[in-house]
């Protein structure tokens, strides 16, 4: 299967953010929020390279449908993630 990134930022307040990772896939035009990244200044390098890792990781070993549904829009599965990890 193909997926297709697409990144959505969330700014939480003047020092945090939300980096949204979703993934659609080009068959289905379904979208699947892939990670969910957090940030807070300042920034280490060690944690963008840990973020970036463990995405890789993740989508390696399992569908993203699978695992965090597949919604018609990008901003139904980030509402949906937000749900399920409120």
């Amino acid at each position: 299967m193909l997926y297709q990134e697409l990144v959505i930022w969330k700014r939480n307040d003047e020092r945090t953010a939300t980096r949204y990772v979703c993934l659609m896939n080009v068959a289905t035009r379904k979208y699947s929020v892939q990670s969910a990244d957090f940030y807070r200044l300042p920034l280490r390098r060690e944690d963008l390279e840990n973020l970036q890792r463990q995405f890789v990781e993740l989508f390696c070993e399992s569908d993203p449908a699978q695992r965090a549904g597949a919604f018609d829009s990008p901003e139904a599965a980030i509402d949906a993630h937000d749900r399920h990890f409120a």
